[in-house]
């Protein structure tokens, strides 16, 4: 009687602990993964950092609780570190003020945590869901792909890795086990000091978590997750896109210009280039000036995201003359889109993006092909797939000129070579919104989540 009752207790269990990264790629999937687990029952508690903070009053998060990350680190030293040592010194700094945390909420709760699932790079969460005896779920807010990588990539020894990149062949030969992947295409740029970069990455994919869950669809990724089954050997729970998973939330933290909608409105269906190199993408005014000629030149309409401190050393306020003129007379500039009913909307035919995860998965769900302009690593895996497996993107790589813009704009919004990419784009945007329903990969793979959480102590089936 007292086991059945322990029992009992166990799957009375309703806290979520979610641990985000907060960067604002990382931030948005977690959040829409809170929310679709909220709608199953779940109570959830959010412990975030210094900066990119959520609007605790918004009614997407209604019942949501918000914890600090205490001794969590400001935005000043991501400015002044490279990632990968903001990430191991965040790391070093949260862990035992997260367990302090985790051990008050178990008290204020009456035990009440059915698992913690935290952001791959938060890995300090591991060790105080081992102390406390509590299930834990490693998040990964990329692509299984660059998981896959980063699985590999753990393995190698630094040193021997560079030697061996610098002949050509090698560069070009591919990964075994990761086809179409080459070795100059593993993400190993961008992320600070490479030892130290590795070093994450044997610590990320160390094996402590009951499971990993991931914001893809294995329509897109089966090759990747299928691997990474084998090699890691837990549960992988491929449930994305998480926002399609989770409509209802705002999946934007910075405030958006609609009045973009009302230019759309009077735009000829599938003419408008959108352009939006993500929420941390810079760009040097030169480069703004190649963009805008040749945006203008191609005699298209274009939508713009230029954010605030996004041109190096420039503002909005005072773009060149030249750049106001080419806009004013064929364009359209917002500090930030929402960007879901932009893709959604029927005169955008080409996104022109940096190749964040999240906006690849948004625009592949509206069947809308894309410019690939990716800043670093994992950004240039993703494009790489745009253009050579899934076959719906076009890389615009090298110095930003003019005439390349021109081209560009041309090939995916006029030509047929862009005509048979929006119609492979639409055949995923079929495959996506098949894994999300029921009986869908995406579908099932959430639901097993939510049995295995509601159940407690039950083991869950590997499910990819």
């Amino acid at each position: 009687m007292e086991k059945g009752e322990a029992m009992g207790k166990k799957r009375e269990k309703r806290r979520i602990v979610l641990v985000p990264l907060t960067l604002h790629g990382h931030l948005t999937p977690i959040l829409q993964l809170g929310k679709a687990l909220s709608l199953k029952g779940f109570s959830i508690t959010v412990f975030q950092g210094q900066f990119n903070r959520v609007n605790t009053s918004s009614p997407h998060y209604s019942g949501f609780q918000f914890l600090d990350v205490t001794g969590s680190l400001p935005e000043s030293e991501l400015m002044r570190l490279s990632p990968v040592e903001f990430l191991m010194k965040q790391n070093k700094m949260s862990e035992a003020n997260f367990k302090t945390s985790i051990g008050q909420l178990l008290v204020q709760q009456g035990n009440d945590i059915a698992c913690i699932i935290y952001d791959e790079f938060m890995s300090f969460c591991g060790a105080t869901a081992e102390e406390y005896k509590l299930p834990s779920f490693i998040f990964t807010a990329a692509s299984a792909t660059h998981k896959a990588c980063q699985v590999f990539l753990s393995k190698l020894n630094a040193k021997k890795f560079l030697m061996e990149m610098e002949d050509p062949g090698v560069q070009d030969t591919v990964v075994e086990a990761l086809h179409p992947i080459r070795y100059k295409d593993l993400p190993t740029s961008g992320f600070g000091p490479l030892e130290s970069f590795l070093e994450s990455c044997r610590v990320v994919n160390k094996r402590t978590g009951s499971g990993i869950i991931l914001n893809t669809a294995s329509c897109l990724e089966s090759s990747s997750l299928s691997w990474m089954q084998r090699e890691l050997g837990i549960p992988m729970y491929a449930l994305g896109p998480l926002h399609a998973l989770a409509k209802a939330v705002k999946s934007s933290l910075l405030e958006e210009d609609r009045g973009c909608l009302e230019w759309l409105n009077k735009q000829k269906p599938r003419s408008v280039i959108y352009i939006s190199l993500g929420s941390l993408g810079s760009m040097e005014i030169k480069d703004v000036l190649e963009m805008a000629s040749g945006l203008y030149n191609s005699n298209q309409p274009f939508l713009w995201v230029i954010r605030p401190g996004s041109i190096v050393g420039s503002e909005i306020e005072s773009l060149p003359e030249e750049v106001n003129k080419k806009v004013s007379e064929r364009g359209y500039i917002v500090e930030w889109a929402p960007q879901n009913e932009v893709l959604g909307h029927p005169a955008v035919g080409g996104f022109w993006s940096h190749c964040g995860w999240n906006s690849i998965l948004e625009s592949i769900e509206e069947g809308v092909p894309f410019i690939c302009r990716p800043f670093q690593g994992e950004q240039k895996l993703n494009a790489m797939y745009l253009e050579s497996v899934w076959r719906i993107g076009i890389q615009l790589g090298g110095e930003v000129e003019r005439g390349k813009v021109e081209r560009a704009v041309k090939r995916l919004i006029v030509d047929k070579e862009g005509a048979n990419m929006r119609r492979r784009a639409l055949d995923l945007k079929e495959m996506i919104k098949a894994s999300v329903r029921i009986g869908g990969s995406s579908y099932n793979a959430f639901d097993e989540l939510v049995k295995y959480l509601k159940a407690g102590t039950e083991e869950a089936e590997p499910h990819v």
